[in-house]
Protein backbone atom coordinates (compact mmCIF):
# COMPACT_ATOMS: atom_id res chain seq x y z
CA UNK A 1 0.00 0.00 0.00
CA UNK A 2 1.60 3.64 -0.99
CA UNK A 3 1.89 6.03 1.77
CA UNK A 4 -0.07 8.77 1.60
CA UNK A 5 -0.43 12.97 2.03
CA UNK A 6 -2.50 15.21 3.41
CA UNK A 7 -3.84 18.63 1.13
CA UNK A 8 -5.97 20.94 1.59
CA UNK A 9 -6.75 24.41 0.13
CA UNK A 10 -5.34 27.77 2.36
CA UNK A 11 -9.07 28.48 3.71
CA UNK A 12 -8.30 26.22 6.48
CA UNK A 13 -7.22 29.02 8.81
CA UNK A 14 -4.38 26.19 10.48
CA UNK A 15 -0.99 27.67 11.98
CA UNK A 16 1.86 27.29 9.65
CA UNK A 17 3.68 25.68 12.50
CA UNK A 18 0.82 22.78 12.41
CA UNK A 19 0.74 22.40 8.53
CA UNK A 20 4.89 22.42 8.61
CA UNK A 21 4.67 19.82 11.27
CA UNK A 22 2.25 17.73 9.87
CA UNK A 23 3.48 17.90 6.04
CA UNK A 24 0.10 19.46 5.27
CA UNK A 25 -0.03 20.52 1.21
CA UNK A 26 -1.73 23.99 0.41
CA UNK A 27 -3.37 24.91 -2.34
CA UNK A 28 -3.89 28.64 -2.36
CA UNK A 29 -6.90 30.57 -2.81
CA UNK A 30 -5.82 34.00 -4.21
CA UNK A 31 -6.95 37.22 -3.22
CA UNK A 32 -6.65 40.63 -5.04
CA UNK A 33 -6.34 44.30 -3.62
CA UNK A 34 -5.90 47.13 -5.74
CA UNK A 35 -5.26 45.32 -8.83
CA UNK A 36 -2.27 43.00 -7.30
CA UNK A 37 -2.85 39.24 -6.60
CA UNK A 38 -1.60 37.68 -3.35
CA UNK A 39 -1.21 34.13 -3.01
CA UNK A 40 -1.36 32.75 0.36
CA UNK A 41 1.80 31.00 1.31
CA UNK A 42 4.02 32.40 -1.37
CA UNK A 43 3.00 36.32 -1.49
CA UNK A 44 0.96 37.08 1.11
CA UNK A 45 -0.77 40.53 2.73
CA UNK A 46 0.07 40.52 6.61
CA UNK A 47 -3.36 39.80 7.79
CA UNK A 48 -3.37 42.98 10.08
CA UNK A 49 -2.73 44.83 6.59
CA UNK A 50 -5.66 43.06 4.66
CA UNK A 51 -8.12 44.07 7.17
CA UNK A 52 -7.01 47.64 7.42
CA UNK A 53 -7.41 47.53 4.13
CA UNK A 54 -10.99 46.93 4.14
CA UNK A 55 -11.60 49.33 6.92
CA UNK A 56 -9.90 52.33 4.30
CA UNK A 57 -12.56 51.25 1.66
CA UNK A 58 -10.66 48.92 -0.55
CA UNK A 59 -12.80 45.97 -1.82
CA UNK A 60 -11.13 42.86 -2.58
CA UNK A 61 -11.77 40.06 -4.78
CA UNK A 62 -10.84 36.04 -4.81
CA UNK A 63 -10.41 33.50 -6.75
CA UNK A 64 -10.54 29.61 -6.94
CA UNK A 65 -7.97 27.61 -7.13
CA UNK A 66 -5.91 27.29 -9.65
CA UNK A 67 -5.83 24.46 -11.45
CA UNK A 68 -2.56 24.24 -13.36
CA UNK A 69 -0.78 24.99 -9.77
CA UNK A 70 -3.08 22.38 -8.52
CA UNK A 71 -1.88 19.51 -10.71
CA UNK A 72 1.02 20.60 -10.55
CA UNK A 73 1.46 20.13 -6.52
CA UNK A 74 -0.42 16.49 -7.65
CA UNK A 75 2.10 15.23 -10.19
CA UNK A 76 5.35 16.43 -8.15
CA UNK A 77 3.84 14.06 -5.39
CA UNK A 78 2.20 11.02 -7.49
CA UNK A 79 5.91 10.76 -8.78
CA UNK A 80 7.60 10.73 -5.45
CA UNK A 81 5.05 7.56 -4.89
CA UNK A 82 2.51 9.59 -2.92
CA UNK A 83 -1.13 8.74 -3.04
CA UNK A 84 -3.30 12.18 -1.61
CA UNK A 85 -6.01 12.98 0.36
CA UNK A 86 -7.27 16.50 -0.43
CA UNK A 87 -9.39 18.11 1.86
CA UNK A 88 -11.81 20.83 -0.50
CA UNK A 89 -13.30 24.27 1.26
CA UNK A 90 -17.31 23.75 0.60
CA UNK A 91 -18.02 23.42 -3.05
CA UNK A 92 -21.07 25.41 -1.35
CA UNK A 93 -18.83 28.41 -1.44
CA UNK A 94 -16.28 28.20 -3.82
CA UNK A 95 -15.42 26.35 -7.28
CA UNK A 96 -12.60 24.69 -5.99
CA UNK A 97 -13.81 21.50 -5.10
CA UNK A 98 -14.61 21.30 -8.81
CA UNK A 99 -11.18 22.40 -9.65
CA UNK A 100 -9.45 19.31 -7.52
CA UNK A 101 -12.02 17.09 -8.56
CA UNK A 102 -11.30 17.27 -12.11
CA UNK A 103 -7.57 17.82 -11.97
CA UNK A 104 -7.14 14.42 -9.46
CA UNK A 105 -9.64 12.76 -12.31
CA UNK A 106 -6.80 13.71 -14.96
CA UNK A 107 -4.00 13.17 -13.05
CA UNK A 108 -5.21 9.55 -12.05
CA UNK A 109 -5.56 8.68 -15.82
CA UNK A 110 -1.67 9.24 -16.34
CA UNK A 111 -0.48 7.88 -13.61
CA UNK A 112 -2.66 4.55 -12.96
CA UNK A 113 -1.34 3.01 -10.35
CA UNK A 114 -1.99 6.59 -7.79
CA UNK A 115 -5.02 7.11 -5.70
CA UNK A 116 -6.46 10.86 -5.36
CA UNK A 117 -9.39 10.99 -3.60
CA UNK A 118 -10.74 14.80 -2.73
CA UNK A 119 -13.45 15.37 0.12
CA UNK A 120 -15.65 18.28 -0.26
CA UNK A 121 -15.61 19.20 3.23
CA UNK A 122 -18.91 21.73 3.38
CA UNK A 123 -17.07 23.64 5.76
CA UNK A 124 -14.90 26.81 5.90
CA UNK A 125 -11.68 28.29 7.85
CA UNK A 126 -11.81 26.72 11.37
CA UNK A 127 -14.29 24.09 10.16
CA UNK A 128 -11.99 23.26 7.33
CA UNK A 129 -9.31 23.09 9.75
CA UNK A 130 -11.05 20.95 12.39
CA UNK A 131 -11.62 18.30 9.55
CA UNK A 132 -7.83 18.25 8.86
CA UNK A 133 -7.02 17.84 12.06
CA UNK A 134 -8.92 15.08 12.55
CA UNK A 135 -7.64 13.63 8.98
CA UNK A 136 -3.93 14.30 10.57
CA UNK A 137 -4.91 12.58 14.15
CA UNK A 138 -6.36 8.77 11.85
CA UNK A 139 -3.18 8.72 9.93
CA UNK A 140 -1.08 8.78 13.22
CA UNK A 141 -3.59 5.96 14.42
CA UNK A 142 -2.31 4.58 11.05
CA UNK A 143 -6.05 4.21 9.36
CA UNK A 144 -5.63 4.41 5.29
CA UNK A 145 -6.63 6.58 3.17
CA UNK A 146 -9.83 5.36 2.23
CA UNK A 147 -10.51 5.05 5.91
CA UNK A 148 -10.06 8.39 6.85
CA UNK A 149 -12.10 9.71 3.66
CA UNK A 150 -15.13 7.34 4.83
CA UNK A 151 -15.20 8.77 7.90
CA UNK A 152 -15.03 12.46 6.77
CA UNK A 153 -17.81 11.68 4.50
CA UNK A 154 -19.73 10.23 7.04
CA UNK A 155 -19.43 12.78 9.69
CA UNK A 156 -18.69 16.55 7.83
CA UNK A 157 -22.34 17.24 8.49
CA UNK A 158 -21.64 17.40 12.45
CA UNK A 159 -19.04 19.97 11.73
CA UNK A 160 -21.22 22.79 13.39
CA UNK A 161 -19.95 26.31 12.30
CA UNK A 162 -22.20 29.64 13.59
CA UNK A 163 -21.25 32.83 13.33
CA UNK A 164 -21.71 36.75 13.20
CA UNK A 165 -20.63 39.68 11.28
CA UNK A 166 -20.54 43.30 12.35
CA UNK A 167 -20.55 44.94 8.67
CA UNK A 168 -24.02 43.97 7.30
CA UNK A 169 -23.32 45.76 4.02
CA UNK A 170 -20.98 42.61 2.65
CA UNK A 171 -23.82 40.31 3.53
CA UNK A 172 -25.70 42.35 1.40
CA UNK A 173 -23.45 42.34 -1.84
CA UNK A 174 -22.93 38.55 -0.83
CA UNK A 175 -26.95 38.50 -1.85
CA UNK A 176 -27.47 37.28 2.15
CA UNK A 177 -29.22 40.12 3.02
CA UNK A 178 -31.84 42.82 1.02
CA UNK A 179 -30.42 46.53 0.77
CA UNK A 180 -32.87 47.67 3.19
CA UNK A 181 -32.46 45.01 5.54
CA UNK A 182 -28.73 45.90 5.71
CA UNK A 183 -29.21 49.61 6.64
CA UNK A 184 -31.96 48.60 9.15
CA UNK A 185 -30.06 46.35 11.06
CA UNK A 186 -27.30 48.74 10.70
CA UNK A 187 -29.11 51.14 12.12
CA UNK A 188 -30.95 48.93 14.99
CA UNK A 189 -27.23 47.46 15.46
CA UNK A 190 -29.21 43.59 14.69
CA UNK A 191 -26.57 40.95 14.50
CA UNK A 192 -27.93 38.09 12.13
CA UNK A 193 -26.75 35.01 13.67
CA UNK A 194 -25.61 32.37 10.46
CA UNK A 195 -24.49 28.87 9.92
CA UNK A 196 -23.26 26.70 7.14
CA UNK A 197 -25.84 24.19 6.54
CA UNK A 198 -25.96 21.07 4.61
CA UNK A 199 -24.77 22.15 1.44
CA UNK A 200 -21.62 23.85 2.49
CA UNK A 201 -23.99 26.81 2.06
CA UNK A 202 -24.62 30.68 4.66
CA UNK A 203 -27.39 30.50 5.99
CA UNK A 204 -29.44 33.07 8.67
CA UNK A 205 -30.89 31.12 11.91
CA UNK A 206 -31.79 34.26 13.74
CA UNK A 207 -30.85 38.01 14.69
CA UNK A 208 -30.43 39.55 18.20
CA UNK A 209 -29.49 43.35 19.60
CA UNK A 210 -26.09 43.53 20.32
CA UNK A 211 -22.97 42.90 19.67
CA UNK A 212 -22.43 40.81 23.26
CA UNK A 213 -25.53 39.36 22.96
CA UNK A 214 -24.79 37.86 19.95
CA UNK A 215 -21.46 36.18 21.22
CA UNK A 216 -23.39 35.04 23.86
CA UNK A 217 -25.71 32.99 21.41
CA UNK A 218 -22.90 31.47 19.93
CA UNK A 219 -21.97 30.34 23.21
CA UNK A 220 -25.12 29.49 24.80
CA UNK A 221 -26.11 27.43 21.61
CA UNK A 222 -23.35 24.81 22.11
CA UNK A 223 -25.41 23.16 24.38
CA UNK A 224 -28.52 22.41 22.31
CA UNK A 225 -26.43 21.16 18.97
CA UNK A 226 -23.84 19.06 20.43
CA UNK A 227 -23.12 16.91 23.74
CA UNK A 228 -21.75 19.20 25.75
CA UNK A 229 -20.43 16.59 28.33
CA UNK A 230 -18.41 14.59 26.02
CA UNK A 231 -16.98 17.96 23.93
CA UNK A 232 -13.22 18.21 24.06
CA UNK A 233 -12.57 21.03 21.71
CA UNK A 234 -13.74 24.03 20.40
CA UNK A 235 -12.49 26.48 17.44
CA UNK A 236 -13.01 30.27 16.94
CA UNK A 237 -11.71 32.22 13.85
CA UNK A 238 -12.41 36.24 13.67
CA UNK A 239 -11.59 39.01 11.35
CA UNK A 240 -9.43 41.35 13.21
CA UNK A 241 -11.49 41.36 16.30
CA UNK A 242 -9.28 38.99 18.81
CA UNK A 243 -10.75 40.76 21.68
CA UNK A 244 -14.08 39.49 20.69
CA UNK A 245 -12.98 36.11 20.22
CA UNK A 246 -11.19 35.59 23.74
CA UNK A 247 -14.50 37.20 25.02
CA UNK A 248 -16.34 34.16 23.16
CA UNK A 249 -13.90 31.39 24.37
CA UNK A 250 -13.60 32.57 28.18
CA UNK A 251 -17.37 32.48 28.21
CA UNK A 252 -17.27 29.08 26.68
CA UNK A 253 -14.53 27.78 28.54
CA UNK A 254 -16.71 28.91 32.00
CA UNK A 255 -19.97 28.00 31.07
CA UNK A 256 -19.27 24.49 29.88
CA UNK A 257 -15.20 23.65 31.20
CA UNK A 258 -13.94 23.84 27.96
CA UNK A 259 -10.27 24.33 27.85
CA UNK A 260 -8.77 23.10 24.43
CA UNK A 261 -9.86 26.45 22.67
CA UNK A 262 -7.88 27.30 19.60
CA UNK A 263 -8.41 30.72 18.21
CA UNK A 264 -7.09 31.78 14.51
CA UNK A 265 -7.28 34.58 12.24
CA UNK A 266 -9.98 34.15 9.19
CA UNK A 267 -7.67 34.59 5.95
CA UNK A 268 -7.93 37.04 3.48
CA UNK A 269 -9.36 34.99 0.49
CA UNK A 270 -12.61 34.30 3.23
CA UNK A 271 -12.56 38.17 5.00
CA UNK A 272 -13.16 39.46 1.39
CA UNK A 273 -16.61 38.06 2.09
CA UNK A 274 -17.19 38.72 5.25
CA UNK A 275 -14.77 41.91 6.33
CA UNK A 276 -13.89 42.51 9.92
CA UNK A 277 -15.70 42.12 12.81
CA UNK A 278 -16.87 38.58 11.83
CA UNK A 279 -16.61 35.77 15.10
CA UNK A 280 -17.25 32.06 14.00
CA UNK A 281 -17.57 29.47 16.38
CA UNK A 282 -16.62 25.35 15.24
CA UNK A 283 -17.23 22.19 17.01
CA UNK A 284 -18.63 18.33 16.57
CA UNK A 285 -22.19 18.57 17.17
CA UNK A 286 -25.27 16.69 16.45
CA UNK A 287 -26.88 18.45 13.32
CA UNK A 288 -26.21 22.02 11.56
Amino acid sequence: MRNFIISTDSTGDLPNSYLEENNILIHPLYYIVDGEEYIPGAKDMPVKDFYQALKNGKMPTTSAANPENVMEKMKEQVEKGYDILHISFSSGLSSSYNTTEICAESVMEEFPESKIIVVDSLSGTVGQGFLVMKAVEMKRQGKTIDEIASWLNENKKHVIHEFIVSDLNHLFRGGRLSKTQALLGTMLNIQPILNMDDEGKLANIGKVRGRKKALHVLADNIEKNSDVKNLKEVFISHGDCIEDARYLADRIKHKYGIENIMIEDICPTIGAHTAQGTVVVVYFGDKR
